[in-house]
């Protein structure tokens, strides 16, 4: 009977064990072809979760792991990685003048070269077997046979013109063989591929003459400094692009010290709290009211009310916001037509900063009271009739009913959901970009900043939406918000334990 079993629980494993191989095979297989692309990385990753996986699900005393695995495997990848690669951004000086490695940037450098255009002239390739011959028409010089694999000089002689050439599109094919290839004429010149349809003498820009040594046409050294990741001459005088380097502290240290960076960064953390304590606030406050006005039982068409006040949350919000951008519009928007018909005004809502930001209060409270309105229905319901009456009964008025009965019975229920619009709130890239892009640009700063950026916008539009995009700078301010908002989560959460202690003290 005990060999029966075994038997049993051996075939059963059978096909498990045979689909764990197979899927670790190809995770395997694609994290090697990730290593060949050049991102060891993503390759290591991938290696790890592979290794997880044929671990954990290959062997039953891993079990219970089986379960968390795929939840941990995401979090550690989607969630930990790229917050930790995002912190290690920080420590160095990758931008859009640093984004190569140091080898990338030799051959970059190196290939580099001025074209002689009094020696440019066409070409035609031929195939030859496994082969190609180079033909220039104009010359009348047909190269040897060359399988353009690696670099190599050959030399042109006067020939025929072979009998098929192969068509343009198909000889652009072979741009990257042809542009390791150097033709020697039989007058002793050296001539490049210079395009997609010309050799030419190529006269380069930079030789390399020793280690982390350059040699420009001008005769001018060049030294790679490995401190700024740039090769630099005598002077000092940086040649892009550049590499990446660890640089330690410096981008924390130009947070700080610099005036162009930080004046403008400590005006956007204080509109960010601005912007989200007023979002949180006008919109519950605008939400309660109308869901108390809803719950008057001597109010008519009820429903129809609530359909409409319900619709700008159906409303997908990249489209309210859109629309909203076009009431706003300062020469053509119906909000301005409407207010210069009645009081003559035509504020200039996209460039005045206080406008700016009063038109995203405004249009965020639009699309943000939906939400707290249903909520607020929900827990008026909860709320019981006989406190009111009781407190009617004593003669206090309607509004010290809902101050000192109502509010205080739904406020706790309602100050998670607060936080995390205030959390939300926080980080609302979307309505910024959508709206005002974060302009009008707030005048003397070094980095982009404007008068409504947040700052997810503003980290965003460091890294991402700039000529001179500096990722690594951009990282070094992710980690400070990220600090800062530990710290405020960390107190909310502090505040509401000792609230939740003190009303279970009180009952």
């Amino acid at each position: 009977m005990a060999d029966t079993t075994v038997q049993v629980e051996a075939g059963s494993s059978l096909p498990r064990l045979l689909i764990v191989g197979l899927t670790t095979v190809a995770l395997f297989y694609v994290s090697f072809y990730l290593y060949q692309l050049n991102q060891p990385l993503f390759g290591a990753i991938l290696l790890a979760i592979a290794t997880g996986f044929a671990v954990i699900f290959g062997a039953n005393r891993f079990y219970g792991a089986r379960f968390i695995f795929p939840g941990v495997a995401a979090v550690l990848t989607f969630i930990a990685f790229p917050v930790a690669y995002t912190i290690y951004i920080g420590f160095t000086n990758y931008s859009s003048f640093n984004l190569l490695t140091y080898d990338r940037t030799l051959e970059v450098l190196t290939a580099r070269g001025a074209i002689d255009p009094s020696t440019e002239q066409p070409f035609a390739v031929a195939q030859d077997g496994n082969s190609y011959r180079i033909w220039l028409p104009d010359s009348g010089l047909l190269s040897a046979p060359v399988d353009l694999a690696s670099e190599q000089t050959v030399l042109v002689e006067p020939g025929e013109q072979p009998e098929t050439l192969l068509a343009r599109r198909d000889a652009i094919k072979l741009r990257e063989g042809l542009g390791l290839l150097t033709l020697e004429t039989p007058d002793g010149g050296l001539i490049k591929n210079a395009g997609l349809r010309t050799f030419a003498t190529v006269t380069p820009d930079f030789v390399q003459t020793g280690d982390d040594e350059l040699t420009r046409s001008d005769g001018t050294i060049l030294t790679a400094n490995h401190q700024t990741g740039f090769f630099e001459d005598e002077n000092g005088d940086q040649v892009p692009p550049g590499w990446r380097v660890n640089i330690g502290t410096d981008n924390f240290e130009r947070v700080f010290q610099s005036a162009g960076i930080r004046e403008p960064m400590v005006s956007v953390f204080v509109w960010t709290f601005a912007f989200a304590t007023l979002s949180v606030v006008l919109t519950f406050a605008v939400g309660l009211t109308l869901a108390v006005i809803l719950q008057w039982p001597h109010l008519r068409f009820k429903p129809l009310y609530r359909i409409l006040l319900i619709l700008p949350y159906a409303v997908p919000a990249f489209i309210s916001i859109l629309v909203f951008r076009g009431l706003f519009n300062q020469n053509f928007g119906e909000i301005n037509l409407i207010l210069n018909a009645l009081f003559g005004v035509e504020p200039n809502w996209f460039s005045n900063g206080a406008l700016a930001r009063t038109m995203l209060v405004i249009v965020n409270t639009w699309l943000g009271y939906p939400y707290m309105m249903l909520l607020a229905m929900g827990f008026l319901q909860a709320v019981p009739e006989d406190h009111k009456k009781a407190a009617a009964l004593e003669g206090a008025g309607a509004l010290r009913v809902f101050f000192t009965i109502t509010l205080p019975q739904i406020l706790p229920p309602f100050l998670p959901l607060l936080i995390a619009s205030f959390a939300f709130n926080f980080n609302n890239l979307v309505l910024v970009f959508l709206l005002t892009r974060g302009l009008p640009d707030i005048p003397g700063t070094v980095i982009p900043a404007g008068e409504t950026d947040i700052l997810a916008s503003f980290t965003y539009r460091l890294a991402f939406d700039n000529a001179g995009q500096q990722f690594g700078l951009a990282g070094a301010i992710t980690l400070l918000i990220f600090v800062v908002v530990a710290a405020i989560s960390y107190a909310n959460f502090v505040a509401m334990r000792r609230a939740a202690a003190r009303r279970g003290g009180q009952s």
